[in-house]
């Protein structure tokens, strides 16, 4: 396996990125004098010695489909194990996201018709982010951009994250009645003290340096100019407030202190689902003991959860649908969440549970 010092790597990501920027705009250019040739999601290419895949939905935000995930696999397993190739790069077409996500249209309508795709299309992405943490070859992620969701899945469980002032990260799925998936699970409580859980919670978004200073980007890369203050979110971290053995317990952290950093969380919190913020908290303490896999495991199990259950469906119409912002959580309340209806979640799928 090649072994690269990560300053030599970089090099390399940024005349790799050079050289794909000219392709990229002569593919774009060809696009458009052939209008009737649909561009694909995803381009996979060999640049020297690099195998580069570009998720190219500009148009969505690079938002992920399982047709992509299923180009993107089998060519990631196939570069693993090709000796003319010595790492992986991951960008994103357009400049503005790296990947904002997954398909969470698509996957609403079929979960509510009982279609195949709401299980497919998880154990497939999972099965991808599995394969990303356990690639032999050095796996560089360039998250220039909007980068949520089913983007960090795809950037990272790699060696290398590369953040540009343009970073933009955030793990928002308690707002539309889902968890920090893709493997958030494992990533998440391994950030410094409650980084992790506080981001998983609120959706807390990180921009440019801060995306690095958190432990999400291994490595920081100017664009065009140099970044900006620090969030106060890591400039004078609070997360005694996050240290509680229940997300009540959090709540009334935040209440008490009653700063304007605390107030603000708190609010944020009263708006996302009930049912996924207990999800997410159970999700991330017994995340922190396991392996991805396991952890990946577990996260379909919760997945299938979610289709079964109700707020997902309302988060989206509330936030991506109709955008009245106003969904309707049932129950509404945390405690109104019990226990049992957790655990239940976390339950086994017997033969439907996830394989690698």
């Amino acid at each position: 396996m090649l072994c690269v010092h990560p300053v030599e790597l970089i090099m390399l990501t940024t005349t790799v990125s050079s050289r794909l920027r000219s392709v990229c705009r002569l593919q774009r250019i060809q696009g458009h004098m052939m209008s009737s040739q649909v561009e694909p999601g995803v381009l996979l290419e060999k640049v020297g010695s690099a195998g580069v895949i570009t998720i190219n939905r500009p148009k969505v935000l690079n938002a992920l489909n399982l047709p992509m995930i299923r180009q993107i696999y089998p060519q990631l397993k196939k570069w693993e194990n090709d000796n003319e190739t010595d790492i992986v790069i991951v960008r994103g077409a357009g400049g503005k996201a790296f990947c904002a996500g997954g398909d969470i249209r698509a996957v609403t309508e079929a979960g509510k018709v009982g279609d195949p795709l709401a299980e497919d299309f998880f154990r497939e992405e999972y099965i991808l982010n599995n394969a990303i943490g356990t690639c032999r070859k050095p796996y560089i992620a360039l998250i220039e951009g909007i980068t949520m969701g089913g983007g960090v899945g795809l950037s990272v469980h790699g060696r290398f994250r590369v953040a540009t002032e343009k970073t933009l990260f955030a793990m928002p799925e308690t707002a539309i009645g889902l968890f920090p998936d893709v493997g958030g699970g494992h990533f998440l409580p391994r950030l410094r003290g409650k980084l992790g859980l506080f981001l998983a919670l609120t959706g807390f978004r990180l921009k440019g340096r801060d995306v690095q200073r958190a432990g999400v980007a291994t490595h920081f890369v100017e664009s065009k100019k140099h970044c900006e203050n620090m969030n106060l979110c890591l400039s004078f971290p609070p997360f005694r407030l996050f240290s509680s053995s229940s997300v009540e317990g959090i709540v009334q952290n935040l209440k008490a202190d009653g700063s304007e950093f605390a107030n603000k969380q708190a609010e944020t919190l009263s708006r996302m689902s009930p049912t996924s913020l207990k999800i997410t908290y159970k999700q991330l303490k017994a995340g922190a003991t396991m392996s991805l896999q396991d952890v990946l495991v577990m996260e379909y199990r919760l997945s299938q959860a979610c289709m079964r259950g109700c707020d997902f469906y309302e988060g989206v119409r509330a936030v991506l649908v109709d955008k009245d912002q106003n969904p309707k959580w049932k129950p509404s309340t945390l405690e109104e969440v019990s226990e049992q209806a957790v655990e239940q979640c976390f339950s086994s799928l017997g033969d439907k549970d996830l394989t690698f």
